[in-house]
């Protein structure tokens, strides 16, 4: 009979040898494009100045504020902060990274400074259509103004193509701003927009959880719908009318 921390020794031999490969497979990643409000760069109504300031994080309305994405994830009990990075790219302010507590999803979303819109919008696109399997990274989602009312979309951002990796686009009208983008790259939408509107992180965390869950695009509209009238005070039928149907 071989002695049990032999035959531990003999596997780790084994394994170091190479007879045994061994995947390492981390969880598929959801990456999201947050552009900070910023009262003096973008075309926003504006809002209060300690929430729109595009270079404050902390108290920035998308970001920072108690219906901001970094608030939103660290306050569920779905979630976990693993990581706060400060200043992990030039126009990036913070990422925050967050596990599911399934273990089954992780992720990684980033605070653009709200000047560097432009460049969150490219890199909303650059994700869509990375070389990075779809199954390491199924969903890319952006929040924030829609700057495409403001600046066009170099024809660069969408040579690639997606692999029909899924996309969430919250800020106002993103489904006739970013839609035909998207349709270019072959892109996935599963949530868009139809008309002027608070993307709220808190729409993102309800579309989630149905996402995991395997839900259809109609059920996520649904989710969202229902966390936006809560949100904004107003019935749910004209909360729908904020989300595009599904295609049939």
């Amino acid at each position: 009979m071989i002695h049990p921390r032999a035959a531990a020794l003999l596997v780790l031999a084994i394994v170091l040898g190479g007879l045994l490969p061994i995947r390492l497979q981390a969880e598929p990643e959801v990456r999201v494009i947050v552009a900070l409000a910023d009262n003096a760069s973008q075309g926003i109504l504006p809002v209060p100045a300690e929430i729109g300031n595009g270079d404050d994080p902390a108290n920035n309305l998308y970001w920072g504020c108690s219906e901001g994405l970094k608030s939103v994830f660290s306050a569920s009990r779905d979630w976990k902060r693993t990581e706060v990075i400060p200043n992990p790219a030039p126009a990036v302010l913070e990422r925050c990274v967050f596990v599911h507590r399934s273990g089954r999803l992780r992720l990684v979303a980033d605070a653009y400074r709200g000047s560097q819109i432009r460049q969150g919008t490219v890199d909303f696109f650059a994700a869509l259509s990375s070389d990075q399997p779809a199954t390491e990274l199924p969903l890319v989602a952006y929040l924030g103004h829609d700057g495409l009312m403001d600046f066009a979309l170099p024809e660069s951002a969408t040579a690639g193509r997606s692999s029909q990796r899924a996309a969430i686009v919250l800020c106002c009208k993103s489904d006739a701003f970013f839609g035909p983008h998207l349709e270019r790259i072959g892109a996935r939408p599963i949530l868009m927009t139809t008309q002027l509107m608070y993307p709220g992180a808190f729409i993102l965390k309800a579309v989630l959880d149905g996402w995991m869950a395997g839900e259809s695009r109609e059920q996520l509209r649904e989710r969202a719908a229902r966390s936006y009238a809560a949100n904004q005070k107003i019935s749910v039928k004209a909360a729908r009318g904020v989300f595009p149907s599904a295609s049939p």
